[in-house]
Protein backbone atom coordinates (compact mmCIF):
# COMPACT_ATOMS: atom_id res chain seq x y z
CA UNK A 1 0.00 0.00 0.00
CA UNK A 2 2.82 2.39 0.98
CA UNK A 3 4.73 1.44 -2.15
CA UNK A 4 1.72 2.30 -4.32
CA UNK A 5 1.42 5.73 -2.65
CA UNK A 6 5.12 6.38 -3.27
CA UNK A 7 4.73 5.32 -6.90
CA UNK A 8 1.78 7.67 -7.34
CA UNK A 9 3.76 10.54 -5.77
CA UNK A 10 6.73 9.85 -8.01
CA UNK A 11 4.47 9.77 -11.05
CA UNK A 12 2.83 13.04 -10.00
CA UNK A 13 6.24 14.63 -9.39
CA UNK A 14 7.41 13.48 -12.83
CA UNK A 15 4.31 14.99 -14.46
CA UNK A 16 4.87 18.28 -12.63
CA UNK A 17 8.56 18.30 -13.62
CA UNK A 18 7.68 17.70 -17.26
CA UNK A 19 5.04 20.45 -17.17
CA UNK A 20 7.52 22.89 -15.62
CA UNK A 21 10.15 22.00 -18.23
CA UNK A 22 7.70 22.48 -21.10
CA UNK A 23 6.55 25.79 -19.68
CA UNK A 24 10.09 27.06 -19.23
CA UNK A 25 11.47 25.77 -22.53
CA UNK A 26 8.54 26.57 -24.81
CA UNK A 27 6.77 29.51 -23.16
CA UNK A 28 8.91 31.47 -20.72
CA UNK A 29 12.31 31.20 -22.40
CA UNK A 30 11.11 32.31 -25.87
CA UNK A 31 9.26 35.22 -24.25
CA UNK A 32 12.37 36.13 -22.31
CA UNK A 33 14.64 36.56 -25.32
CA UNK A 34 12.31 37.62 -28.15
CA UNK A 35 12.34 41.35 -28.85
CA UNK A 36 11.39 43.36 -31.91
CA UNK A 37 11.36 46.99 -30.80
CA UNK A 38 12.68 47.74 -34.28
CA UNK A 39 11.59 45.93 -37.44
CA UNK A 40 8.55 44.14 -35.90
CA UNK A 41 7.76 42.68 -39.34
CA UNK A 42 10.73 40.38 -38.88
CA UNK A 43 9.05 38.59 -35.96
CA UNK A 44 7.45 36.10 -38.36
CA UNK A 45 10.63 35.43 -40.35
CA UNK A 46 12.76 32.30 -40.05
CA UNK A 47 15.94 32.49 -37.97
CA UNK A 48 18.12 30.07 -39.95
CA UNK A 49 18.99 29.47 -43.57
CA UNK A 50 18.65 26.17 -45.45
CA UNK A 51 20.96 24.16 -47.64
CA UNK A 52 19.98 22.98 -51.12
CA UNK A 53 19.00 19.67 -49.48
CA UNK A 54 16.72 21.45 -47.02
CA UNK A 55 19.01 20.97 -44.00
CA UNK A 56 19.24 23.80 -41.45
CA UNK A 57 22.12 26.03 -42.56
CA UNK A 58 23.78 29.05 -40.95
CA UNK A 59 21.92 31.16 -38.42
CA UNK A 60 20.85 34.69 -39.35
CA UNK A 61 23.02 36.90 -37.15
CA UNK A 62 23.47 40.27 -38.88
CA UNK A 63 21.20 42.81 -40.54
CA UNK A 64 21.60 45.98 -42.56
CA UNK A 65 19.31 48.89 -43.42
CA UNK A 66 20.00 50.64 -46.70
CA UNK A 67 19.69 50.60 -50.47
CA UNK A 68 21.66 47.96 -52.35
CA UNK A 69 24.16 50.54 -53.60
CA UNK A 70 24.75 51.66 -50.00
CA UNK A 71 25.31 48.05 -48.93
CA UNK A 72 27.84 47.53 -51.73
CA UNK A 73 29.60 50.80 -50.94
CA UNK A 74 29.72 50.14 -47.19
CA UNK A 75 31.06 46.59 -47.47
CA UNK A 76 33.70 47.70 -49.97
CA UNK A 77 34.82 50.51 -47.68
CA UNK A 78 34.94 48.04 -44.76
CA UNK A 79 37.30 45.72 -46.67
CA UNK A 80 34.79 43.03 -47.64
CA UNK A 81 34.83 41.99 -51.31
CA UNK A 82 31.89 40.64 -53.35
CA UNK A 83 32.22 36.90 -53.90
CA UNK A 84 32.38 35.57 -57.44
CA UNK A 85 29.40 33.51 -58.62
CA UNK A 86 29.77 29.75 -58.56
CA UNK A 87 30.86 28.70 -62.06
CA UNK A 88 33.14 26.00 -63.43
CA UNK A 89 35.93 28.55 -63.74
CA UNK A 90 35.56 29.94 -60.21
CA UNK A 91 35.26 26.42 -58.79
CA UNK A 92 38.54 25.41 -60.43
CA UNK A 93 40.18 28.60 -59.14
CA UNK A 94 39.11 28.04 -55.53
CA UNK A 95 40.35 24.44 -55.63
CA UNK A 96 43.70 25.69 -56.94
CA UNK A 97 43.78 28.38 -54.25
CA UNK A 98 43.25 25.84 -51.48
CA UNK A 99 45.55 23.13 -52.83
CA UNK A 100 48.44 25.39 -53.80
CA UNK A 101 47.97 28.13 -51.16
CA UNK A 102 47.32 30.81 -53.76
CA UNK A 103 45.35 34.02 -53.13
CA UNK A 104 41.77 34.21 -54.41
CA UNK A 105 40.21 37.28 -52.83
CA UNK A 106 36.84 36.93 -54.58
CA UNK A 107 36.39 33.18 -54.14
CA UNK A 108 32.78 31.98 -54.53
CA UNK A 109 30.60 30.85 -51.63
CA UNK A 110 28.17 27.98 -51.93
CA UNK A 111 24.47 28.85 -52.16
CA UNK A 112 22.27 28.87 -49.07
CA UNK A 113 18.55 29.53 -49.07
CA UNK A 114 16.42 31.79 -46.91
CA UNK A 115 12.67 32.08 -47.30
CA UNK A 116 13.19 29.75 -50.30
CA UNK A 117 15.63 32.13 -52.04
CA UNK A 118 19.34 31.89 -52.70
CA UNK A 119 21.42 34.71 -51.25
CA UNK A 120 21.14 38.05 -53.06
CA UNK A 121 24.63 39.21 -52.09
CA UNK A 122 27.76 37.56 -50.71
CA UNK A 123 30.99 39.11 -49.43
CA UNK A 124 34.23 37.86 -47.95
CA UNK A 125 37.26 39.19 -46.13
CA UNK A 126 40.73 37.72 -46.40
CA UNK A 127 42.16 35.83 -43.44
CA UNK A 128 45.13 33.81 -44.71
CA UNK A 129 46.90 33.59 -48.03
CA UNK A 130 44.44 31.23 -49.73
CA UNK A 131 40.67 30.72 -49.67
CA UNK A 132 41.07 27.85 -47.17
CA UNK A 133 40.28 30.27 -44.33
CA UNK A 134 38.21 33.42 -44.74
CA UNK A 135 35.44 35.53 -43.25
CA UNK A 136 32.26 35.62 -45.30
CA UNK A 137 28.65 36.73 -45.16
CA UNK A 138 25.57 36.09 -47.28
CA UNK A 139 22.70 38.60 -47.45
CA UNK A 140 19.04 38.33 -48.44
CA UNK A 141 16.75 41.30 -48.99
CA UNK A 142 14.04 40.66 -46.40
CA UNK A 143 11.92 43.85 -46.56
CA UNK A 144 11.58 46.47 -49.28
CA UNK A 145 10.89 49.05 -46.58
CA UNK A 146 11.36 48.61 -42.85
CA UNK A 147 10.63 50.94 -39.93
CA UNK A 148 12.73 53.72 -41.41
CA UNK A 149 11.45 53.27 -44.95
CA UNK A 150 14.74 51.65 -45.96
CA UNK A 151 15.31 48.17 -47.41
CA UNK A 152 16.17 45.58 -44.76
CA UNK A 153 18.80 42.89 -45.40
CA UNK A 154 19.30 39.79 -43.28
CA UNK A 155 22.64 38.02 -43.32
CA UNK A 156 24.55 35.03 -42.02
CA UNK A 157 28.19 35.80 -41.18
CA UNK A 158 30.57 32.90 -40.50
CA UNK A 159 34.28 32.09 -40.57
CA UNK A 160 35.65 29.30 -42.77
CA UNK A 161 38.41 27.73 -40.70
CA UNK A 162 39.46 24.91 -43.01
CA UNK A 163 38.49 22.47 -45.71
CA UNK A 164 36.99 19.04 -45.11
CA UNK A 165 33.92 16.94 -45.80
CA UNK A 166 30.36 17.52 -44.65
CA UNK A 167 29.45 15.52 -41.57
CA UNK A 168 26.05 14.89 -43.17
CA UNK A 169 26.66 14.28 -46.88
CA UNK A 170 30.37 13.52 -47.21
CA UNK A 171 30.75 16.28 -49.82
CA UNK A 172 33.89 18.43 -49.82
CA UNK A 173 33.13 21.72 -48.11
CA UNK A 174 34.54 24.42 -45.87
CA UNK A 175 34.17 23.83 -42.15
CA UNK A 176 33.05 26.84 -40.14
CA UNK A 177 34.09 28.12 -36.72
CA UNK A 178 31.64 27.71 -33.85
CA UNK A 179 31.79 31.31 -32.59
CA UNK A 180 29.44 32.96 -35.07
CA UNK A 181 28.88 35.97 -32.79
CA UNK A 182 32.55 36.87 -33.31
CA UNK A 183 31.92 37.08 -37.07
CA UNK A 184 28.78 39.14 -36.60
CA UNK A 185 30.63 41.56 -34.34
CA UNK A 186 33.63 41.73 -36.68
CA UNK A 187 31.47 42.75 -39.63
CA UNK A 188 29.63 45.45 -37.68
CA UNK A 189 32.92 46.72 -36.26
CA UNK A 190 34.45 46.92 -39.74
CA UNK A 191 31.47 48.93 -40.96
CA UNK A 192 31.76 51.26 -37.98
CA UNK A 193 35.48 51.81 -38.55
CA UNK A 194 34.76 52.60 -42.19
CA UNK A 195 32.31 55.28 -40.91
CA UNK A 196 29.39 53.73 -42.79
CA UNK A 197 26.98 53.29 -39.85
CA UNK A 198 24.42 55.74 -38.50
CA UNK A 199 22.69 53.54 -35.95
CA UNK A 200 23.18 50.16 -34.25
CA UNK A 201 20.56 48.00 -32.57
CA UNK A 202 19.57 44.36 -32.25
CA UNK A 203 16.51 42.15 -32.66
CA UNK A 204 15.90 38.48 -31.92
CA UNK A 205 17.27 35.79 -34.16
CA UNK A 206 17.59 32.10 -33.46
CA UNK A 207 17.75 32.69 -29.69
CA UNK A 208 20.42 31.65 -27.16
CA UNK A 209 22.01 28.52 -28.59
CA UNK A 210 24.93 26.43 -27.34
CA UNK A 211 24.81 23.14 -29.25
CA UNK A 212 23.41 23.80 -32.74
CA UNK A 213 24.85 22.46 -35.99
CA UNK A 214 24.77 23.98 -39.47
CA UNK A 215 24.17 22.31 -42.83
CA UNK A 216 27.66 20.83 -42.92
CA UNK A 217 27.32 19.40 -39.42
CA UNK A 218 29.65 21.98 -37.86
CA UNK A 219 28.70 23.06 -34.32
CA UNK A 220 27.98 26.70 -33.49
CA UNK A 221 26.82 28.80 -30.58
CA UNK A 222 25.29 32.29 -30.36
CA UNK A 223 23.56 34.64 -27.95
CA UNK A 224 20.74 34.53 -30.51
CA UNK A 225 20.51 38.20 -31.45
CA UNK A 226 20.78 39.78 -34.90
CA UNK A 227 23.08 42.82 -34.85
CA UNK A 228 21.70 45.57 -37.10
CA UNK A 229 23.50 48.49 -38.68
CA UNK A 230 21.64 51.33 -40.38
CA UNK A 231 23.99 52.46 -43.14
CA UNK A 232 24.71 55.97 -44.32
CA UNK A 233 23.10 56.81 -47.64
CA UNK A 234 24.67 57.98 -50.87
CA UNK A 235 28.06 56.40 -50.16
CA UNK A 236 28.86 59.18 -47.68
CA UNK A 237 30.56 58.81 -44.29
CA UNK A 238 29.26 59.24 -40.74
CA UNK A 239 31.26 61.98 -39.05
CA UNK A 240 30.39 61.00 -35.48
CA UNK A 241 29.92 57.79 -33.56
CA UNK A 242 26.83 55.80 -34.55
CA UNK A 243 23.83 55.90 -32.25
CA UNK A 244 23.38 52.73 -30.23
CA UNK A 245 19.87 51.70 -29.24
CA UNK A 246 19.80 49.60 -26.07
CA UNK A 247 17.87 46.34 -25.91
CA UNK A 248 15.33 45.71 -23.11
CA UNK A 249 16.85 44.96 -19.68
CA UNK A 250 15.94 41.25 -19.86
CA UNK A 251 17.86 40.96 -23.17
CA UNK A 252 20.84 42.84 -21.76
CA UNK A 253 20.86 40.46 -18.78
CA UNK A 254 20.67 37.43 -21.07
CA UNK A 255 23.49 38.72 -23.24
CA UNK A 256 25.66 39.55 -20.20
CA UNK A 257 25.27 36.00 -18.89
CA UNK A 258 25.94 34.51 -22.32
CA UNK A 259 28.98 36.75 -22.74
CA UNK A 260 30.57 35.10 -19.70
CA UNK A 261 30.13 31.67 -21.27
CA UNK A 262 31.54 32.88 -24.57
CA UNK A 263 34.53 34.54 -22.90
CA UNK A 264 35.40 31.24 -21.25
CA UNK A 265 35.03 29.35 -24.54
CA UNK A 266 37.22 31.86 -26.37
CA UNK A 267 39.97 31.54 -23.77
CA UNK A 268 39.91 27.77 -24.11
CA UNK A 269 39.86 27.85 -27.93
CA UNK A 270 42.05 30.83 -28.70
CA UNK A 271 43.19 30.64 -32.33
CA UNK A 272 46.79 31.67 -33.08
CA UNK A 273 47.06 34.88 -35.07
CA UNK A 274 47.64 34.38 -38.77
CA UNK A 275 51.24 35.00 -39.80
CA UNK A 276 52.29 37.38 -42.58
CA UNK A 277 51.44 36.24 -46.08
Amino acid sequence: MIAKKIDRRLAAAAIVAIAVYLGLAYVLAPFFWRHFERQPELASFEATTRTALGLPGDAINVGLEGAEDDVLCALHAAGWRPADPVTLSSSVRIVGSVLFDRPYLDAPVSPLFYENRKQDLAFEKRDGKSARTRHHVRFWKALDAGDDGLPVWLGAAVFDDGLGVSHYTGQVTHHTAADIDAERDLLVSDLEQAKKVEEIYSVSGVGPTLFARNGGGDPYFTDGDIAFAELVSGCTVETGAPRTLMAPPRIEAKNAFFAQLVALWRRLHRRPAAGPS
